[in-house]
């Protein structure tokens, strides 16, 4: 089993910034990638980055040059950086490991946090 717990969320001003992490715990193996997706109102869940064990990393395009990706092996935590925030990235925030077993690729999720971003 894999549990994933995010903190970090919150109101903040377009412009502003705020951070999440995600700490994994649990049978979690060496090889994963770790990553956000976010999902907001009356919208499909989608990809806002995600980062291999070496540190490889995917943005969305909506994204890029504004949020930062990064995390700490040792103690399976990723920490999303969000920059000069605009409205449209308010969502719900969710934390994702996926890491193959048999063969199989298997997707864990946190809870997700709120991130709002409104004057």
């Amino acid at each position: 089993q894999v549990q994933l717990v995010e903190s970090g969320g919150g109101l903040v001003q377009p412009g502003g910034s705020l951070t999440l992490s995600c700490a994994g715990s649990g049978s979690i193996f060496a090889i994963n990638t770790m990553g956000w997706y976010r999902q907001a109102p009356g919208k499909e869940r989608e990809l806002v980055a995600r980062i291999s064990n070496t540190r490889s990393t995917n943005y969305a395009d909506s994204v890029k040059g504004r949020f930062i990706i990064s995390r700490d092996n040792d103690k399976n935590t990723i920490f999303l950086q969000l920059n000069s925030l605009k409205p449209e990235d308010t969502a719900v925030y969710y934390c994702n490991l996926r890491q193959r077993s048999w063969g199989t690729d298997n997707d864990y999720w946190g809870q997700g946090t709120q991130v709002t971003v409104s004057s």
